[in-house]
Parts: structure tokens; sequence; C-alpha cells
């Protein structure tokens, strides 16, 4: 994804900023909480393309804290290091013929957890390269740019040098990962600290709805930052939206990979699908938006102050969306409660990885037609599952 992780707490570390109140007005926007979930604080991947490994490890850090374990600050740099490594072996075997960047998928944090454990993000901040937040401009262009010379075997073969040569970039900028450490005054390695949290990468799924495949199926999600190929399991729309509600009613969060390029995600922290007014002299909604300049754009979602009529989403557009690149992989999420506006309307309160500095201090207000519009997939504990749809799915 282009890709993620945490909210806020101030009175104690089970609840986020975003939830200090019942309810938040900011415009015209007065939200009341519903249901909440605690988390972990929020972050800031800052200038990195990590959404996928703040937002996957958002949801492990929530499921410790449900579970009874206490706070957790775990290493996102952890899992992008390693991530990364795997992916430039992948990227050899497939002769560069694969998505090859920044970007990643919630089943690169869990398959990571399963194969190379974790470290707390004391133990590997990542930042090695002389600034204080993540800014990966130039870590993804060397890698890139190292790995295409790998693929052309300018030696007419590779060499037994090229994947230490690789990690030594890696090693530079996010730091080497620790083979052991201690921690709390107990000496671990990741693979230790991880069976210790009781983490298991199989306890998780990733559900998702679209035609092109059968329901109760399971496929890759054809999108690049897949790159692991890892399958989601297939429902209907209506099915993915009482899954993420199921959730929270039974205390559990859902990772959320989505859309944001959308007109209606802006910076303020508020997420809708307005129906669009068309002026005179433009022939439909798409075409008015699609003629506007960037500016106006920019100016138009900053209009949207207050709630306004949103479309009605079908499952047929989804999928006409998607195979029209007009939802992309773009982000990685936490969804971890509801609220209601003065309206009524239903809202998700999402936890995002871009710092606090927004009205609600890193929480987005995501409406209904938002998730069920622009959600890639969700990935959350298999436990919430229905004991149905375990069986028509397949899964034990």
């Amino acid at each position: 994804m282009k890709y993620f992780v945490g909210l806020f707490l101030a009175f104690s570390c089970y609840l986020s900023l975003g939830a200090q109140t019942d309810s938040v007005r900011v415009d015209g926007f007065q939200f009341t909480t519903v249901k909440e979930v605690p988390i972990t604080p929020v972050k800031n991947q800052a200038s990195s393309g990590t959404c996928w490994s703040f937002s996957g490890l958002g949801l492990i850090e929530a499921e410790l804290l449900r579970q009874g374990k206490g706070e957790y600050d775990l290493s996102e740099m952890f899992v992008v290091h390693k991530n990364y490594g795997d992916k430039a072996k992948k990227y050899v075997r497939m002769n560069g013929e694969i998505n090859f960047a920044g970007g990643g998928s919630f089943a690169d944090v869990l398959d990571c957890i399963q194969d190379y454990g974790i470290v707390p993000n004391d133990v590997q901040p990542g930042l090695n390269y002389g600034e204080e937040k993540h800014k990966h401009a130039e870590l993804d262009h060397l890698t890139r740019a190292y790995m295409e010379v790998i693929v052309k075997k300018p030696n007419k073969k590779l060499s037994t040098a090229w994947y230490n040569g690789f990690e030594g970039i890696l090693n530079a900028y996010l730091g080497e990962c620790s083979e052991t450490f201690t921690y709390q005054g107990v000496q671990y390695t990741p693979q230790s600290f991880a069976q210790s949290l009781g983490i298991r990468a199989n306890d998780y799924v990733s559900i998702t709805s679209f035609t092109h495949h059968p329901f109760y199926t399971a496929f890759p999600i054809e999108v690049p930052d897949n790159w692991r190929w890892a399958n989601s399991y297939n429902v209907p729309l209506n099915e993915l939206i009482q899954i993420i509600d199921d959730a929270l009613d039974k205390g559990y969060t859902v990772a959320w990979a989505a859309d944001v390029s959308e007109m209606g995600f802006n910076r303020k922290g508020i997420a809708i699908v307005p129906e669009i007014e068309v002026p005179e002299g433009v022939g439909s909604d798409q075409a008015r938006w699609l003629d506007l300049s960037p500016e106006d754009k920019k100016a138009a979602k900053e209009k949207w102050t207050s709630p306004v009529p949103e479309k009605t989403i079908t499952q047929e557009m989804r999928q006409e969306a998607l195979d029209n690149y007009e939802t992309t992989d773009d982000h990685g999420m936490l969804i971890y409660g509801t609220a209601q506006d003065q309206n009524g309307a239903k809202y998700y309160k999402v936890k995002n990885s871009w710092g606090t500095n927004n009205p609600y201090q890193g929480t987005w207000y995501v409406s209904v037609p938002f998730v069920q519009y622009k959600t890639i997939s969700i990935v959350l504990h298999k436990d919430v599952l229905s004991k149905e749809l375990k069986k028509k799915i397949g899964l034990q």
C-alpha cells in the first residue's frame, strides 16, 4: 500500500485522545462517540510509504491491549527492514517483473512476525540517517536503483555478494536487526519476544469484497503492493460492513486498507463521498471533477466543512471504481470505533499514522459510504467471524 498507526492517550494508556470527550466539534461537524475500542497512541510515518507497517502493528498493539497484555510500542522499521529483504529476494526471482517500492500490505506485518519475530521500537527506531522523523525518499530510490542493477546481471550471473550489499543499505538507514536484546530486564531474540506476546499470524484473516472473483473464495487482490500475493476472502459488501461492525461490538479493532485519493478524504480528519453539485456547462459529476484544476479541487474539498448528502454505494460501483483505477491501494489505517454526527449519520473512528496535527489529534471520521466504496481489504482476528461465514469460506 502507499501505505500501514496509533492514536492517542491522555488520561490512560487505554483511551485515545480522540475519545477524551463524548462529543467533539470542528467546523460544522459535531461527532459523538458511540463505540470505541482501546488502542495505543498515534504515531507518525512522516515522509515514508510505510503506513502498512504502522497500521498493521497498530492492530497488533490493540490486540495486546484487548488481551490484557498491556501497552507495547512495536518497531515499524524492524518490519520494514525485514520486508525490504524479502521483497528484494522475490524481485530477483521474478527477474524484476514485480513491484519494488516502499509500500506493502498487512500480510507483510503478519508474515514478518511469523518468520522473524518483532522487537520494541526502542530497540530499532530506524532513524540512522540524520533525521528526527522518517524520511524514506533517498532510501526508496537507492534500494530501487540497486535492485535494477542486480537484475540486469552485469556479471552475467548473480554474485554471492548482492544480498549483503543490499542489506548493508538497509542497515545504514534503518539500523541492523538485533539478534538479541534486553527489554524490561529480560533478554530476548526477536522470535522469543514475539512468542512472549503470544502473537500468531494465523489468528488473523483478510477480507475483501469484489465481483471479479466468486464470493466465499480466497484470492490475491491484484494491487501492486500485494507483492506477496497474499489471499483475502471475498464476501458481499453488506457482509464486509457487518464484519467490521461485529468486530467493534465485540471489542476488536480492524486494519483497514483503502483508497484515500478521493476528493472526500481531507487532511482535516473527514472522509465522505459527497454528491457533487453539477455546475452549468458540465455534463456529469465525474466530468466536473476531472475538469477542475488542482487548486479548484482543493477549494472544493475545503467547502465540505459540515455534513452533506452522500452517494448510495453499490457492489457494482465498488467494482467499477477498482477496474477503472479510481480505487487504488493507497493507505492503511486502523478502525477502532464508531460515532454519529449531529444528524445521526454513522461514521467510523479511524486511527491514522500522520501524527496528531489535525483537528481530531490523529483520528479520522470516515462515513459508512466511504468505507463501503473505498475499502480494498480489512484484516482482523478470525474469532470475529461467525461460524456460518467460517463454514462458507472454509476457514478453520
